[in-house]
C-alpha cells in the first residue's frame, strides 16, 4: 500500500464530512470534469451490503452469502438498476447487470477477500476497523462502467467496469477494477485498486488518496491514468469539490441518453463532417458552430433513435427546425435519413453548399393559426431566441403526437424581453423554469437535460408526451389560451428596474449567436407591446398574441464597425487627449541607443472616460454592441483596454512580445503597411518606435496597397450532400 497524495482542507463553512461525499459522488457520476479523457461513466446498479470479517464468529445463516454476516436474504444488495438520481438514470438498462448480479458479485469479491486476499480486506476496511463496534459496519455499493471518449488514435479502448465500495463509517471509498473471466463472469482485478479516504486528526480535515499494489498497477493513460495524476490532479479536484458550498441547478450531463452510445456515435459524426471546418463560409468560428451541431445532431438523433425502440417503430422521425441559421443541423439530420426542413428569417451563404437534399426556406415565423406543422414529429428550437417560449404551444396545436426540443439561450417572453420575477435564482435558471411552465401549461411531460456542447446555455427542455388524453384537447387548448392571455400582463422590464440586462449587454451576449441564430432587434427592446400594438392596432385574424414580433430579414451591423469614419476619428482622439493629460513619460530608447522620452499617458476606467464624453456621443454608442467599449477595443492601434482601464498602447512593448515564427520573419515590413500610423500623425511625441520597425506607415510615401491574402482553403466547387 502507498499513500500518493495527502491535502489539508480549510472548512470554514463547517462542509465536512458531507462535503467529501459530494465530491466522491462527482468523481463517481461526472468523472469527465477530472478526467478529460473519459466521455462519463454509467451507473449499471447500486447496492448495500456488510463489511467481511476476516474471523468470522458465526457462519453464514440460511439465505445468506458468503462473507455478508448479518445481512438478511430480504436485505441482501438493495440493489437497484435504475439508480438513485443523479447516478445515471439510464443505469443498468443498457448493460446486462442487474441487482441480482451485484448481489452475486459481492458473494464472490467478500468470500475471496475473507479466505484468499486478507491484504486486500485489510486495505478496504481502513485503519478505522479495530475501533469500530462488534456490530456490522454497512457498505453502499456501487457498480459503474466508466467510459472513455471515443477517438480515432484509441479505437480500440472499451468501457471499463468497476466496483465501488463506500465505507461512510471509515470515510473511505474503494475502487476495486473489474474483468470477465473465461465464462463472463465479472472479477475483481488485484492491479490499479485505490482509494479515496478521508481523516480528521487534532481539528484538521484531510483527504488522501492510496493505492493497494503500486508495483502492480497498469496505466492506460485513459481510465487508469498515472498514479501521478491521481496524487497530483484528482486529489487536488476532491479538496476543492468536498468544500465548495455550491449545489448545480441543472442535470447531470447527457442524463436523459446512452453516454456510451453517444460517444460513439459523436466521433462517427464529427469524422464524417469534419470537412465542413474547411468550407466555412461564415464570419463565425467555424469548429465552434460546426461540432456544436454536430453534437446537437448527436444528441437528437440518439433521442429519436431510443423513442423508436420504445413505441416499436422503424420510421425516422420527420422534424422543423424553427430558426435554423446557418442550417447545419437540419443539414446533418436530412443526411442521417430525418427528413425534415429548416425555417429562418434570413439566408445564410452555406445554404447553398449543402444541396438539394437539405431542404431549407427563408421566411418568419408569427404564433398563429397559419403557423401549425400537423404532419411533423418533431419541432427543434436551437436557439430560437423570441420563439423559444412559443414553439412548445405551437407543437401542441399542431397535433397531439408533435414533440419538441429547444436549447433556450437569450432570455424571451411570448412578446419582447423576459422579466425576471425571482432574484434567488438566476436570471437563466429562472428563464428555464419559465420555458418548462410553458411547456406544462400546454400539456406536455417535460424532461430537462444538459448538452455536452462549447457553451454556458447548453440546458435542452423536452416535451415527449402529453399530460392528457386526445378526447380532452379541446378542454387542453382553453387552458392554454386562459395562459396566453395570463402572460400578456407581464411586460418586458425595463433597465431601471434593475432586472433587465443593459443594452449593451445584451447586445454583446447576442452577437456571439449572429452567424447560427438569429440577433435581437435591440429597437424593439423599449417596447413593453411591441409594434404590432402601437396605436391600439386590431390583430390579425389567428394570431394567438398581440404584440409579437418577428425578426427583422436584414441583419443590421452593431458592432461600431458602420459608424461614420469622422465619428471615430473624433471618439479616438478625444479619448486619447484625456489620457495624455496623465503625463506619464515612459522612457525607452532610440534607434542608436540613446535615451528616449515618450508619453504614454495614464490610465482611465471605461466610467471615467465616458463622463468626460457629451450627451450626444454616449447615446450614439449606447446603440451599438458593447457601446464606448467596443468602438475602444476596435481602435486596438491606439488602445488598449485592459480589466475596465483604458490604456495608451505601447507598441514598443507589442514588438518585443510579438516572436513571428521564423517563416514570417524575412517578410518585409511594407507588406503590412496599408495604414496610416496614428502616433506617426497625432501623438505629440511621435511614434515610438523607428519607421522600421513599425508596422504602420509613416507618412503616404510608406502606404501600401492592400494585397488580398491567397486563400489557404478553397471550397471545392461541388455542393455538400456528400457530407
Amino acid at each position: 500500500m502507498a499513500e500518493l497524495g495527502r491535502v489539508p482542507l480549510c472548512d470554514p463553512a463547517a462542509l465536512l464530512p458531507t462535503g467529501f461525499w459530494a465530491a466522491v459522488a462527482v468523481w463517481l457520476e461526472r468523472p469527465q470534469v477530472a478526467n478529460k479523457r473519459l466521455c462519463g461513466a454509467r451507473t449499471e446498479a447500486r447496492g448495500s451490503a456488510f463489511r467481511p470479517r476476516a474471523q468470522p464468529e458465526k457462519g453464514p445463516r440460511p439465505g445468506q452469502g458468503p462473507g455478508l454476516e448479518g445481512h438478511d436474504a430480504g436485505e441482501r444488495g438493495q440493489a437497484s438498476p435504475e439508480g438513485e438520481p443523479g447516478l445515471g438514470p439510464r443505469a443498468g438498462r443498457e448493460g446486462d447487470v442487474s441487482a441480482a448480479d451485484l448481489d452475486s458479485l459481492w458473494d464472490r469479491v467478500s468470500q475471496s477477500l475473507v479466505h484468499d486476499n486478507p491484504e486486500m480486506l485489510a486495505f478496504l476496511s481502513g485503519p478505522a476497523l479495530d475501533s469500530q463496534p462488534e456490530a456490522p459496519q454497512k457498505l453502499d455499493l456501487v457498480l459503474r462502467t466508466v467510459i472513455p471518449k471515443a477517438s480515432p488514435h484509441c479505437p480500440l479502448t472499451e468501457p471499463k467496469k468497476e466496483l465501488v465500495v463506500q465505507d461512510v463509517a471509515n470515510g473511505s471509498v474503494t475502487f476495486l477494477p473489474l474483468e470477465e473471466d473465461d465464462e463472463g463472469n465479472l472479477e475483481v482485478k488485484m492491479s490499479n485498486v485505490y482509494q479515496l479516504r478521508l481523516h480528521h486528526s487534532e481539528g484538521e480535515w484531510f483527504i488522501s488518496v492510496l493505492i493497494f499494489c503500486p508495483e502492480r498497477w497498469h496505466s492506460d493513460g485513459i481510465v487508469y491514468p498515472k498514479p501521478t495524476w491521481l496524487g497530483e490532479e484528482l486529489l487536488s479536484k476532491l479538496a476543492r469539490w468536498a468544500v465548495e458550498n455550491r449545489k448545480s441547478e441543472f442535470k447531470s450531463t447527457l442524463s436523459l441518453v446512452s453516454i456510451l452510445r453517444y460517444s460513439r456515435m459523436y466521433q462517427e459524426l464529427k469524422e464524417k463532417y469534419r470537412d465542413m471546418v474547411k468550407v466555412w463560409p461564415e464570419v463565425t468560428d467555424p469548429e465552434k458552430f460546426v461540432y456544436e451541431d454536430v453534437a446537437i445532431a448527436t444528441y437528437l438523433l440518439i433521442l429519436w433513435e431510443e423513442e423508436r425502440a420504445e413505441m416499436g417503430v422503424t420510421t425516422k422521425q420527420s422534424f422543423v427546425d424553427l430558426g435554423c441559421g446557418n442550417g447545419l443541423l437540419v443539414h446533418i439530420l436530412s443526411n442521417e435519413g430525418h427528413p425534415g426542413r429548416g425555417i429562418d428569417v434570413r439566408r445564410r451563404k452555406i445554404w447553398d453548399m449543402y444541396g438539394p437534399r437539405t431542404q431549407l426556406e427563408e421566411g418568419s415565423i408569427t404564433p398563429s393559426d397559419k403557423t401549425l406543422f400537423p404532419g411533423v414529429d418533431w419541432l427543434i428550437g436551437n436557439h430560437s431566441d423570441e420563439l423559444t417560449p412559443w414553439i412548445p404551444v405551437i407543437a401542441a396545436r399542431s397535433s397531439y403526437t408533435c414533440r419538441f426540443f429547444v436549447l433556450p439561450c437569450c432570455f424571451f417572453d411570448f412578446v419582447g424581453r423576459y422579466r425576471r420575477r425571482q432574484s434567488r435564482k438566476t436570471q437563466y435558471r429562472e428563464y428555464l423554469d419559465f420555458v418548462l411552465e410553458v411547456g406544462l401549461s400546454c400539456g406536455f411531460h417535460m424532461e430537462e437535460d444538459c448538452l455536452r456542447i462549447p457553451s454556458t446555455k447548453r440546458v435542452c427542455l423536452i416535451g415527449k408526451s402529453r399530460t392528457y388524453l386526445p378526447s380532452a384537447e379541446v378542454w387542453m387548448d382553453e387552458q392554454r389560451t386562459r395562459y396566453l392571455h395570463s402572460r400578456q400582463g407581464h411586460p418586458q422590464s425595463s433597465p431601471a428596474e434593475g432586472h433587465a440586462p443593459s443594452i449593451p449587454q445584451v447586445a454583446a451576449h447576442d452577437a456571439d449567436h449572429q452567424d447560427s441564430h438569429r440577433t435581437f432587434d435591440l429597437e424593439a427592446e423599449g417596447m413593453p407591446d411591441g409594434r404590432a400594438a402601437e396605436g391600439g392596432a386590431a390583430p390579425a385574424p389567428g394570431l394567438w398574441m398581440p404584440g409579437f414580433c418577428p425578426r427583422e430579414k436584414a441583419e443590421r451591423v452593431r458592432n461600431c464597425a458602420a459608424l461614420p469614419r469622422d465619428f471615430i476619428d473624433q471618439v479616438v482622439l478625444q479619448v486619447a487627449n484625456l489620457l495624455l493629460d496623465g503625463k506619464k513619460l515612459n522612457t525607452g530608447s532610440s534607434e542608436d541607443g540613446s535615451p528616449k522620452t515618450w508619453n504614454g499617458g495614464g490610465s482611465l476606467s471605461l466610467a471615467e472616460v465616458a463622463a468626460e464624453l457629451n450627451p450626444e456621443t454616449l447615446q450614439r454608442l449606447k446603440c451599438e454592441c458593447g457601446g464606448l467599449q467596443t468602438l475602444l477595443r476596435n481602435s486596438h492601434q491606439v488602445f488598449e483596454v485592459r480589466n475596465g482601464r483604458v490604456h495608451i498602447r505601447d507598441w514598443r512593448q507589442e514588438v518585443q512580445r510579438e516572436k513571428p515564427p521564423e517563416a514570417k520573419r524575412s517578410l518585409p515590413a511594407e507588406v503590412f503597411k496599408t495604414r496610416i500610423c496614428w502616433f506617426f500623425t497625432h501623438h505629440p511625441d511621435g511614434c515610438p518606435l523607428p519607421a522600421a520597425r513599425c508596422p504602420f506607415a509613416h507618412g503616404p510615401e510608406e502606404l501600401r496597397p492592400s494585397q488580398p491574402l491567397k486563400k489557404q482553403r478553397q471550397a471545392p466547387s461541388h455542393s455538400l450532400s456528400d457530407l
